[in-house]
């Protein structure tokens, strides 16, 4: 019986080992954080670039930071599917091999106002490249009387869509307001 059960803890303690692995190490970024993240009050979006040109590293931060903010004000998002069917005739036998391959893009398209850099910070790394992180935030009720402005002098809206859109923005600068 004593064999038995050390034969069990055996087998538990390999199993509890085994499955507990290494995720490996934290890294803590610059602009990390609650203070960071977007809330009731601000849309806020961090973004990292790296290259070995440090201007071009600035550029792609602030690009992925822009395009953070824009998706969440707004994303849509379009899937292409296409299905391949190819027909490779060997030495002994026909063999049909098909392919599916499945492609989904997003297409961002929204005009930023008020648009606040919280900041940014640059890293020259050992090899030779630079890393910079930027920060931004767009307070939300800004966004929306931008955004109202706007559709008041859109030519290419109809009057009843831009009335909608001058509601449903002035309900959401209210609520917002009501916040602070």
């Amino acid at each position: 019986m004593k064999l038995f059960s050390t034969s069990i803890l055996t087998a538990i303690l390999l199993i509890a080992t085994g499955c507990s692995s290494s995720n490996g190490t934290k890294v803590k970024e610059p602009f990390s954080g609650k203070k960071y993240t977007s809330n009731a009050r601000y849309f806020r979006a961090v973004g990292k670039g790296t290259s070995k040109i440090d201007n071009i590293a600035s550029s792609k931060a602030e690009v992925e930071a822009h395009k953070d903010l824009a998706q969440q004000v707004t994303t849509n998002i379009k899937v292409v599917s296409d299905a391949y069917v190819q027909d490779v005739q060997g030495e002994h036998v026909n063999q049909a091999i098909e392919r599916f391959e499945s492609l989904a893009r997003e297409i961002t398209n929204t005009t930023i106002g008020d648009l606040r850099k919280l900041g940014e910070e640059k890293y020259a790394l050992e090899d030779g490249t630079f890393s910079v992180f930027v920060a931004y935030e767009i307070k939300k009720s800004a966004m929306f009387k931008f955004l109202k402005k706007k559709a008041k002098t859109d030519e290419k809206i109809s009057s009843m869509a831009r009335t909608q859109i001058i509601n449903m923005c002035d309900q959401e600068i209210k609520r917002l307001e009501s916040l602070d």
